[in-house]
């Protein structure tokens, strides 16, 4: 339902506060603020108070005639009306066209029910050669005096109604219109020659309003002004962003030219978005600036989750794997490079300016892999990273090599160091997820590793991760409960 008033203002009667939509040769088509319209319709709702007996006929007369006299006096006076069906400026006898918007009507509302009143009328009618007739959806009715010419030159819509009228008829009704003040501002345009001027100063919400009753009028120049201006403005958020799509997309289908609108949320470049995600996660994997790494590793994550979370993304998520995974053995390789130069014999006998960088270099290299692992855990696609991982036998054997500072997040050999060293560290949930992974892993394997680590805790005590509760599952599942296959 609108919530505006309209009115026509002429000049010398009363004082222009509102920014007029068109200048017509009868006056001002006004705006007033969406309050004095809700006002207007609460006290003519017929819902909202008891109902009254209509003014009889002579009442009516008498009261134009009255109102006639008034003006000539200089008395200002609005020109909304109480007016039932039966007295709508169209008298009983006048035909009335009416074009419902809806090819089929459907059943309505009670509300619609009630009976029609035409509460706010526009236009001068002593020039008018039609009158169009809005019917909203709340019992409530506006009248627009217009001219047949500028409606048939302005809207296919109007231009076909007109054109099949035999005979012509005076009055012309809009049924079931859901917006009745975009589409009274959407007539007011016709009337305006610079459209993108009366638009530029309007919302973006207000413009895809009067976009989509541009629309359904078939108001060509209307829509090219609209679609100019969601071109040249910003969108603010995603959600108004979405609405702007949807109604851009909408037309698009229908054959009208979007382009230049759709150009701000997609690309004519035949680069595939697979090339565009590898050089992101190469600027990120690269960087050894810390706060800009970490701030990218937390933005892109969150947008990748974002998109895997789309039904959309399964088409797409096959190219990030492969992205993903060469960034994986990019990292992989060069962090057993790494491990080469920091095994080497001499190297603690080096200069600080060699040892530094690629002590630094290893730390980074070690939280890529830990930042990419990430990305596939979220992505349900790390099986193939646990396999690469598995693989790494020098990797694995170069560790024990390396200088203790050096090495990045090992889990036995060095736990009295991450103690100390790291403040992040949590004993608690470090011995539980070491404990519940090797559980995961074939019984022979759960023994090796285990009693292995019963040998380093009997040496080390708290110097080694406390892992009794994996041991414990681990004897129950070989000595006390064997499975044995049938």
């Amino acid at each position: 339902m609108a919530e505006i008033r309209l009115t026509k203002v002429e000049q010398g009667q009363t004082k222009i506060r509102n920014v007029p939509i068109a200048v017509t040769p009868e006056g001002f088509w006004c705006c007033p603020s969406p309050v004095v319209f809700q006002k207007t319709l609460k006290t003519q709702n017929p819902l909202n108070k008891p109902k009254s007996s209509p003014p009889n006929p002579s009442t009516s007369v008498h009261k134009k005639q009255t109102s006639e006299n008034e003006k000539k006096l200089g008395t200002t006076k609005s020109r909304t009306g109480l007016v039932n069906d039966e007295q709508r400026t169209c008298s009983s006898d006048t035909p009335v066209l009416n074009a419902s918007v809806v090819s089929e009507k459907t059943p309505r509302p009670k509300i619609e029910n009630v009976p029609r009143k035409v509460s706010i009328e526009f236009g001068e009618s002593g020039t008018s050669d039609l009158k169009v007739i809005l019917l909203g959806k709340q019992g409530f009715a506006v009248k627009l005096s217009v001219h047949r010419s500028i409606l048939m030159e302005n809207s296919i819509y109007f231009a076909h109604k007109i054109s099949e009228q035999q005979p012509i008829f005076p009055c012309l009704e809009i049924d079931e219109c859901e917006d009745v003040e975009i589409y009274v501002e959407t007539v007011g345009l016709m009337y305006c020659r610079e459209l993108k001027q009366r638009l530029i100063k309007q919302s973006v919400a207000r413009v895809l309003r009067i976009l989509k009753v541009a629309e359904q009028l078939g108001f060509t120049s209307c829509i090219q002004s609209c679609l100019e201006y969601l071109e040249a403005v910003p969108w603010v958020g995603e959600e108004e962003e979405e609405k702007v799509v949807s109604s851009v997309l909408r037309l698009q289908d229908e054959g009208i030219g979007v382009t230049p609108v759709l150009k701000r949320v997609s690309s004519d470049i035949s680069k595939p978005p697979k090339d565009t995600l590898s050089h992101i996660l190469e600027l990120v994997l690269k960087s050894n600036e810390e706060r800009g790494r970490r701030e990218t590793k937390s933005i892109v994550l969150k947008l990748l989750r974002e998109n895997n979370s789309l039904p959309s993304s399964s088409g797409s998520s096959y190219l990030c794997h492969e992205t993903l995974y060469a960034s994986c053995r990019s990292c992989l390789d060069s962090l057993l490079s790494l491990f080469r130069q920091a095994a080497e014999s001499d190297f603690t006998n080096k200069p600080v300016d060699y040892r530094e960088p690629v002590v630094k270099s290893m730390a980074i290299e070690a939280d890529n892999l830990t930042w990419l692992l990430e990305i596939l855990a979220d992505w349900k696609a790390a099986d193939e990273f646990a396999v690469m991982w598995a693989r790494q036998q020098e990797l694995a054997s170069l560790h024990s090599k390396l200088p203790i500072m050096s090495r990045h997040h090992p889990l036995i050999n060095d736990y009295n160091w991450l103690q100390h060293g790291c403040r992040s560290f949590d004993r608690k949930v470090v011995e539980e997820g070491i404990g519940r992974t090797i559980l995961t892993l074939p019984l022979e394997d759960q023994q090796s590793i285990l009693l292995s680590w019963l040998e380093s805790f009997l040496k080390s005590g708290d110097n080694c991760p406390n892992l009794q509760r994996a041991f414990e599952v681990w004897w129950r599942r070989t000595f006390i409960r064997p499975y044995a296959e049938s």
